[in-house]
């Protein structure tokens, strides 16, 4: 479905002098430096894959992903969609993908959003019927019915993000790039979005690639994660697989009845518990591979009197810090 080989990216930054008299040098005497934005990356996508690409800002993972739509062209390697290489053929591979970035929007913004997508539908050449049951189905799994008849300028956030998705999905695309599709958005809106796109991988097996910097997206929608770094794929593989390499942490939160005077008699289970002691919260931090929940438990209510108690498993943004802070897998 889609092959990254050896992919670079090179940007030539003209170098420029300080004040006026730099200025006007620079007209007579170019020089460049070299920004390496994306260092020879490769990885493979199978159709229906769901894919988090993700890393920090100036990572390269907007880089990386306008030279898979097209709108890039790579200083060298290759880009393979459906056997295409999307900057050379760009008209028939934007048959095959959709694209929404968080902070544009491929909407008109004076006419109605169904005037829109009835031009969309020209453009992409939607038969008829295709896009009369493609639009039943986004309705219902967008919530589109309610601002349908609005024009564009007039929808919020919210609203046009859902709206934007739906362009993206009208022709059925192969392929569905996601740049941070929900950045901004209030909680609900944001599981109606993820929602959706899980219901179009599965009803259509439709192949999406997601960068975001919302970890509860990555977590929601991916099995698979490539995390980039200064240019380089750092990690590439299964999301639960990376989560228990930094181990199966868990946080336990007890509210405690009564207040205690500390917890300097509390087993550590040699090093591999810790605790805090807050006012009446108690927090239990442990690793579940190197010792069980239920003896670390049992030991806790043989101390204390519980009133409630809340528990926590490592999260994938705590892992991605940890690669970052180590500078590899």
């Amino acid at each position: 479905m889609i092959e990254v080989k050896d992919l670079k990216k090179e940007f030539k930054k003209p170098i420029r002098g300080e004040g006026i008299s730099g200025m006007v040098k620079t007209l007579f005497s170019r020089k460049y430096e070299i920004k390496e934005a994306v260092k020879g990356i490769n990885f493979t996508i199978k159709e229906g894959e769901m894919v988090g690409y993700i890393g920090s800002n100036g990572a390269g993972k907007s880089t990386t992903i306008k030279m898979m739509c097209g709108i890039l062209t790579p200083s060298s390697g290759k880009v393979l969609i459906e056997g295409m290489e999307p900057y050379k053929k760009r008209k028939q591979v934007a048959q095959n993908i959709g694209v929404v970035f968080g902070q544009k929007t491929q909407l008109w913004w004076d006419i109605q959003l169904i005037e829109s997508y009835k031009v969309l539908k020209e453009v992409y050449r939607i038969p008829d019927d295709e896009y009369k049951e493609r639009m039943e189905f986004l309705k219902e799994v967008l919530g589109l019915e309610e601002f349908l008849r609005q024009p564009v300028r007039t929808l919020s956030l919210g609203q046009r993000m859902r709206a934007d998705l739906a362009a993206s999905l009208l022709h059925n695309p192969k392929v569905l790039f996601l740049d941070e599709p929900t950045i901004g958005l209030d909680v609900l809106v944001k599981e109606k979005i993820r929602e959706a796109i899980k219901e179009m991988n599965r009803k259509y097996n439709t192949t999406v690639i997601l960068t975001t910097h919302d970890m509860e997206d990555i977590e929601n929608l991916c099995n698979r994660i490539i995390i980039i770094d200064e240019g380089s794929v750092i990690y590439d593989g299964d999301l639960a697989h990376i989560k228990n390499k930094f181990g199966d942490l868990r946080t336990v939160t007890v509210e405690l009845r009564e207040k205690i005077n500390g917890v300097e008699g509390f087993d550590d289970f040699d090093g591999n518990v810790a605790y805090e002691l807050q006012d009446k919260n108690l927090t239990i931090t442990f690793d579940a591979l190197k010792v069980s929940f239920e003896k670390v438990m049992n030991h806790i209510m043989q101390h204390v009197k519980m009133k409630d108690m809340k528990i926590k498993e490592i999260s994938i943004e705590e892992v991605v810090k940890e690669i970052y802070k180590k500078g590899t897998v």
